[in-house]
């Protein structure tokens, strides 16, 4: 009689984990849909320096252009005549964004231009060039 008596009291002692185990999902689930995610551009450009350099928190679309005269978009090599259609794609997703061109030091002016009038014909007014702080 005794031993019956001992294996009531150890399962009364148990823990029951499914309660915290729903905490944690839930909570993991509000971590992945409140998390913001970074894009890239595909490319590791040298920005050029500015004392002017400011920080820009919204910017959603990136666009890199290096030393020569390659675009890309979301790590893809773009064409110049696909930029347009890229930023309405991508504006159309994140309407409030704004477009951050990475240019090479070395880029020309040239490419860059085309990439900001692409943007603008997008419908973006908010384009900005990417620089390094000036140290």
């Amino acid at each position: 009689m005794m031993r019956r008596h001992r294996t009531v009291a150890e399962d009364e002692q148990s823990i029951d984990l499914t309660p915290m185990l729903d905490v944690v999902f839930i909570m993991l689930i509000f971590f992945i849909v409140t998390a913001s995610f970074t894009r890239e551009t595909g490319i590791e450009v040298n920005r050029p320096d500015a004392s002017t350099a400011e920080s820009k928190e919204s910017a959603s679309i990136l666009v890199a252009v290096n030393n020569n005269g390659e675009i890309w978009i979301d790590k893809r090599r773009i064409d110049v005549r696909s930029v347009r259609a890229n930023i309405e794609r991508l504006r159309a997703e994140n309407p409030e964004g704004a477009v951050v061109i990475q240019a090479d030091e070395k880029a020309t002016a040239d490419v860059i231009i085309k990439v900001m009038d692409a943007a603008r014909e997008a419908g973006v007014e908010n384009v900005s060039l990417a620089t390094e702080e000036y140290r």
